[in-house]
Protein backbone atom coordinates (compact mmCIF):
# COMPACT_ATOMS: atom_id res chain seq x y z
CA UNK A 1 0.00 0.00 0.00
CA UNK A 2 1.14 3.25 -0.50
CA UNK A 3 0.78 6.15 1.60
CA UNK A 4 0.87 9.60 0.72
CA UNK A 5 0.20 13.13 1.87
CA UNK A 6 -2.88 14.84 0.09
CA UNK A 7 -2.94 19.03 -1.24
CA UNK A 8 -5.56 20.67 -1.70
CA UNK A 9 -5.04 20.96 -5.30
CA UNK A 10 -5.83 17.67 -5.77
CA UNK A 11 -8.80 17.35 -3.83
CA UNK A 12 -10.26 19.86 -5.55
CA UNK A 13 -9.22 18.25 -9.43
CA UNK A 14 -10.77 14.99 -7.62
CA UNK A 15 -14.22 16.73 -7.48
CA UNK A 16 -14.14 19.67 -10.15
CA UNK A 17 -14.49 17.30 -13.15
CA UNK A 18 -13.91 20.77 -15.08
CA UNK A 19 -10.18 20.63 -13.55
CA UNK A 20 -7.42 20.22 -16.12
CA UNK A 21 -6.18 17.23 -13.28
CA UNK A 22 -9.36 15.69 -12.70
CA UNK A 23 -8.45 12.93 -15.10
CA UNK A 24 -4.87 12.40 -13.57
CA UNK A 25 -5.99 12.20 -10.02
CA UNK A 26 -8.96 10.23 -10.95
CA UNK A 27 -6.57 7.85 -12.70
CA UNK A 28 -3.77 7.51 -9.65
CA UNK A 29 -6.63 6.91 -7.59
CA UNK A 30 -8.34 4.26 -8.77
CA UNK A 31 -5.56 1.83 -9.48
CA UNK A 32 -6.80 -1.22 -7.74
CA UNK A 33 -3.24 -2.46 -7.69
CA UNK A 34 -1.90 0.43 -6.39
CA UNK A 35 -4.13 0.75 -2.91
CA UNK A 36 -3.75 4.53 -1.62
CA UNK A 37 -3.61 5.46 2.12
CA UNK A 38 -4.34 9.38 2.08
CA UNK A 39 -3.24 11.87 5.15
CA UNK A 40 -4.56 15.46 5.06
CA UNK A 41 -4.80 18.29 7.16
CA UNK A 42 -7.52 20.60 8.37
CA UNK A 43 -6.15 24.04 6.19
CA UNK A 44 -5.95 21.75 3.36
CA UNK A 45 -9.86 20.64 3.18
CA UNK A 46 -10.62 24.13 4.47
CA UNK A 47 -9.07 25.83 1.27
CA UNK A 48 -10.05 22.84 -1.21
CA UNK A 49 -13.84 23.82 0.54
CA UNK A 50 -13.96 26.78 -0.07
CA UNK A 51 -12.43 26.66 -3.23
CA UNK A 52 -15.20 24.20 -4.78
CA UNK A 53 -18.42 24.84 -5.67
CA UNK A 54 -21.41 23.75 -3.49
CA UNK A 55 -22.05 20.21 -4.84
CA UNK A 56 -18.57 19.51 -5.57
CA UNK A 57 -17.44 20.60 -1.83
CA UNK A 58 -20.36 17.89 -0.13
CA UNK A 59 -18.87 15.56 -2.31
CA UNK A 60 -15.33 15.98 -0.97
CA UNK A 61 -16.77 16.23 2.43
CA UNK A 62 -18.59 13.23 2.06
CA UNK A 63 -15.83 11.49 0.58
CA UNK A 64 -13.27 12.69 3.15
CA UNK A 65 -16.22 11.62 6.29
CA UNK A 66 -16.30 8.28 4.89
CA UNK A 67 -12.62 7.18 5.99
CA UNK A 68 -11.24 8.01 2.28
CA UNK A 69 -8.45 10.34 4.07
CA UNK A 70 -7.17 10.38 7.51
CA UNK A 71 -7.18 14.00 8.74
CA UNK A 72 -4.41 14.82 10.85
CA UNK A 73 -5.12 16.97 13.63
CA UNK A 74 -2.45 19.36 15.39
CA UNK A 75 -1.83 20.97 18.29
CA UNK A 76 -1.47 24.62 18.91
CA UNK A 77 2.07 24.42 19.96
CA UNK A 78 3.08 23.37 16.43
CA UNK A 79 2.29 26.39 15.42
CA UNK A 80 5.58 27.65 16.26
CA UNK A 81 7.14 25.20 14.30
CA UNK A 82 5.42 25.72 11.23
CA UNK A 83 5.64 29.73 11.48
CA UNK A 84 9.50 28.94 11.49
CA UNK A 85 9.39 26.65 7.92
CA UNK A 86 7.05 28.78 7.13
CA UNK A 87 9.92 31.91 7.66
CA UNK A 88 12.09 29.90 5.83
CA UNK A 89 10.15 28.56 2.93
CA UNK A 90 9.03 32.12 2.39
CA UNK A 91 11.37 34.65 0.08
CA UNK A 92 10.56 37.13 -3.09
CA UNK A 93 9.32 34.48 -4.95
CA UNK A 94 7.38 31.98 -3.32
CA UNK A 95 6.08 31.35 0.07
CA UNK A 96 5.40 28.27 2.41
CA UNK A 97 1.50 28.88 3.41
CA UNK A 98 0.33 27.43 6.26
CA UNK A 99 -1.56 24.05 3.75
CA UNK A 100 1.85 23.46 2.70
CA UNK A 101 3.44 23.89 6.34
CA UNK A 102 0.59 21.15 8.43
CA UNK A 103 1.44 18.90 5.43
CA UNK A 104 5.39 19.18 6.10
CA UNK A 105 4.24 18.88 10.03
CA UNK A 106 2.54 15.54 8.52
CA UNK A 107 5.89 14.35 6.83
CA UNK A 108 8.04 14.90 9.54
CA UNK A 109 5.44 13.34 12.45
CA UNK A 110 5.01 10.07 10.12
CA UNK A 111 8.08 10.22 7.83
CA UNK A 112 5.49 10.16 4.70
CA UNK A 113 7.12 12.04 1.99
CA UNK A 114 5.20 10.93 -0.36
CA UNK A 115 2.89 13.65 -2.02
CA UNK A 116 -0.02 14.32 -4.28
CA UNK A 117 0.23 17.77 -4.91
CA UNK A 118 -0.57 20.68 -7.72
CA UNK A 119 2.36 23.02 -6.27
CA UNK A 120 5.26 21.54 -7.51
CA UNK A 121 7.68 24.08 -7.68
CA UNK A 122 7.36 24.62 -3.82
CA UNK A 123 7.37 21.03 -2.69
CA UNK A 124 10.07 20.17 -5.04
CA UNK A 125 12.44 23.10 -2.83
CA UNK A 126 11.59 21.53 0.85
CA UNK A 127 13.62 19.80 2.48
CA UNK A 128 12.62 17.66 5.72
CA UNK A 129 14.51 18.50 8.74
CA UNK A 130 16.41 15.28 7.56
CA UNK A 131 17.29 16.45 4.41
CA UNK A 132 14.72 14.01 2.50
CA UNK A 133 13.27 16.01 -0.36
CA UNK A 134 9.14 15.13 -1.21
CA UNK A 135 8.51 12.71 -3.58
CA UNK A 136 5.93 14.07 -5.77
CA UNK A 137 3.36 12.02 -7.15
Amino acid sequence: MIVALLDAGPMIALFDTSDPFHERFHRILSQPELPMRLHTTWPCVTEASHLLGARERFGLLRWIGSGCVQVFPFDTEDLADMTDWMMRYTDTRSEMDLADATLYWVAHETGVSRILTLDVRDFSRYRLPDGRAFEIL
